[in-house]
């Protein structure tokens, strides 16, 4: 039986355990739905039928594997209130609205960008906003809790009993960290919140074994190592940081599409463009812009009653160039430098061309924000379901002639990478990568991104 690393990739959309040995290869994978629950009293994670499942998963995973470490990763700007020995309040979603109702309390002891690097941000996207209004509106809860947990290191601590702090999470658009001086911000004390916020430790930091009950439930050696663990956009980042020289950017893409430019300081990040900056495994700042890439992909294949793949081909690209149809933003209503824009598409397109229509809008949209953030030449490399989309990468290429643009072939880079947190630092090479497609679209590109960029620039004109 092979040794292994299991990770719990707890993202937006979905849940996943995934099981690599030390050589990096997939063992074992299997995924769910992450489906929030309504209020009462107020949208949150589903945290029992996720615990449920990776338990089941886990359990799978032992009788082929032999899991020797486990590693939690998971998606941003959410945190959990315990008490010792469960939630005293369930962990929020960030869609939740009513987070908003605290403004402008909140705004009045908000750190200000220049030392957080953190941008204002809708609904529950500010992790310390969500917390003002946790603490307002259920104080007895509050005041039952023992510690306040990152997300990853809340699972960690249901794993290991073993309570930690995560600076890829505090670093992640929370208004609680000061990534320059890498400490908290002000807004930690200001919350007081620092009774509870548990001792920051490295997102490799092994906190002990897995509890024995659990052990013995699940079917895994009691000495299994639990990781602290990372936010997932770091964990994509992480195989990178350990094989390529700076500067280079990476484009995670999945519900949200996050760029990540390594090496290129952060001194320019403008709050207005939803640009910030992701803190990595190591403590360094990072500048970072992100939409809401996948899900606007999705809703404009909706809005079209779409048909055929969700790659489309060069042909079908060419096709809704030549037509001129454009999709104009925002098709989420959060994320980017134009979420206050009303969404449009322009002109007809039918439903077989919707991917096309949908693939052409997210890359400009990340061609405009990699403009914003200087991350126009070097590598560039496409992580994350777009990854799977070749019309995206060949798109990107086209636009950004001085970049070397690649999709990783890696469809778990995120899992992969968090795994790597059991041997950090590890040197490992480069993840494989295929070269984007170099299309000569004539220039029917160049006046297409011409056009859409000065109808997103003045939308009262569509």
């Amino acid at each position: 039986m092979r040794d292994a690393v299991a990770v719990l990739d707890i993202g937006k959309t979905n849940v996943k355990v995934v099981c690599f040995d030390d050589a990096g290869a997939m063992l074992f994978e299997r995924s769910t739905p992450n489906v929030s629950l309504p209020a009462p009293p107020y949208l949150h994670a589903d945290t029992e039928a996720i615990w449920a499942f990776l338990l089941g998963a886990l359990g799978e995973a032992a009788r082929a594997v032999r899991i020797t470490a486990i590693v939690p990763t998971t998606h941003g700007c959410a945190g959990a209130f315990v008490d010792d020995a469960d939630l005293v309040l369930p962990v929020l979603d960030y869609e939740e609205a009513r987070v908003e109702e605290i403004e402008p309390d909140y705004a009045a002891i908000r750190p200000p960008f220049s030392l957080t690097l953190s941008p204002p941000l809708p609904n529950g996207l500010n992790q310390g906003r969500q917390i003002a209004w946790q603490m307002r509106e259920f104080p007895d809860a509050v005041a039952r809790a023992k510690r306040y947990l990152t997300y990853p290191q809340y699972w960690a601590w249901r794993l290991s009993g073993v309570a930690a702090s995560d600076v890829t999470m505090l670093g992640a658009h929370s208004d609680l960290w000061a990534p320059k001086e890498r400490a908290p911000s002000p807004l930690v004390a200001a919350l007081g919140l620092t009774r509870l916020l548990s001792p920051i430790r490295p997102s490799w930091a092994r906190l002990g074994p897995l509890r024995p009950e659990i052990a013995a439930r699940v079917g895994i050696g009691a000495d299994t190592q639990i990781v602290s663990g990372a936010h997932d956009s770091n964990a994509s980042l992480l195989p990178h940081l350990a094989s390529r020289a700076a500067p280079f950017t990476v484009v995670s893409t999945g519900t949200w599409v996050i760029l990540m430019a390594v090496g290129l300081g952060v001194e320019h990040l403008n709050p207005a463009d939803d640009m910030l900056a992701n803190v990595d495994v190591e403590g360094r700042p990072t500048a970072c812009a992100r939409f809401m890439g996948g899900r606007e992909f999705a809703r404009i294949l909706d809005l079209l009653h779409a048909s055929g793949p969700r790659a489309p081909s060069r042909v079908r690209v060419e096709r809704v160039l030549a037509s001129g149809a454009l999709g104009l933003p925002c098709f989420s209503g959060q994320g980017g430098p134009f979420a206050a824009q009303k969404s449009a598409i322009i002109g007809d397109v039918a439903p077989e061309d919707a991917s096309a229509l949908a693939t052409l809008y997210v890359a400009l949209l990340t061609d405009d924000l990699l403009g914003r953030l200087g991350a126009t030449r070097g590598d560039l490399i496409v992580e994350g379901s777009f990854a799977a989309n070749p019309m995206f990468a060949a798109l990107l290429q086209a636009m950004l002639p001085e970049a070397n643009v690649s999709s990783s072939s890696d469809s778990a880079g995120t899992a992969r990478g968090a795994a790597l947190l059991a041997r950090w630092p590890d040197r490992s090479p480069p993840p494989p990568s295929e070269p984007a497609q170099k299309i000569d679209w004539g220039g029917a590109l160049d006046g297409y991104r011409a056009r859409w960029r000065a109808m997103v620039a003045t939308p009262g004109d569509r």
